[in-house]
């Protein structure tokens, strides 16, 4: 069960000094039956090794029945500046917000990454991570020039050209590095095989045409040692809420051949 419930007395929490609230970003691709899934497995796992979560599913749209990001930053003093629970039912289920709307609100009214993220950040500081999913052209100015690392979820044999498109957006109006994981449904050495193919055909691609690169990894469907390994990468490619941007804009990697996190048994 979701819970995006507030407590009285959680202002209080603003006089205890918090853990940096580190941010995930993750692209999301349309029609992608694995890519949500995987998201929220993620982020679950993450909860498992003591990351309290919360969660911004720019794919949601807010409404009054289900309000999300789009009423916060509409009506800040709505819970009195309050963070959101991390009481004791946040502690094993996720703190997910509807924030198509307030995504694209935050991306018109920010100056920058770093000023959209300020805006963000007193909301969520009960928390250790932030996990955003929402598409390229939402996630894009959150990201922009900061140390976040997103990632892209692609699935299938042919995901290459659509792939392709979310990274060239990246590259092009938000300048941060991303990585490709994708996701099987088996780990049959012929499904490998291809999914490994068509990685390398996108890192060739985004070398040739970007003149960046990009790292590349394979993950089976609901298989928890790899969404542990996926959490944990996630996590290390993590951005510093608040913290200064970066000087320049990195590479999109080094390069390699595709990383499985299948291994053979």
């Amino acid at each position: 069960m979701l819970d995006t419930g507030f407590h009285q007395g959680a202002s209080l929490l603003g006089l205890v000094p918090q853990t940096p609230l580190r941010m995930i970003a993750i692209l999301a691709q349309p029609d992608a039956a694995y890519g949500l899934e995987t998201f929220f497995q993620v982020c679950s796992a993450l909860q498992r090794m003591g990351y309290p979560v919360a969660v911004l599913d720019g794919t949601a749209r807010e409404t009054d029945a289900a309000p999300g990001l789009a009423h916060l930053l509409a009506e800040p003093s709505w819970q009195d500046g309050a963070p959101l629970d991390t009481g004791a039912a946040a502690a094993t289920s996720l703190a997910v917000l509807p924030a198509a709307y307030g995504l694209r609100r935050l991306a018109r009214q920010s100056a920058d990454a770093m000023a959209a993220q300020q805006t963000l950040q007193p909301f969520f500081r009960a928390y250790q991570v932030l996990a955003i999913y929402a598409p390229a052209e939402a996630l894009a100015p959150l990201v922009r020039d900061t140390g976040t690392v997103p990632l892209l979820i692609a699935e299938g044999s042919d995901h290459a050209v659509r792939s392709y498109r979310q990274l060239k957006h990246m590259a092009l109006h938000a300048g941060v590095p991303c990585t490709v994981a994708s996701v099987l449904p088996t780990d049959r050495p012929a499904g490998m095989a291809r999914a490994h193919a068509t990685l390398a055909a996108l890192q060739r691609c985004v070398e040739r045409h970007l003149g960046s690169e990009v790292h590349t990894a394979t993950l089976r469907a609901n298989h928890p040692q790899d969404l542990q390994r996926l959490a944990l990468q996630l996590l290390e490619n993590a951005g510093t809420m608040g913290a200064a941007p970066v000087a320049t804009a990195p590479s999109f990697g080094a390069h390699r051949p595709a990383q499985p996190f299948a291994r053979s048994h």
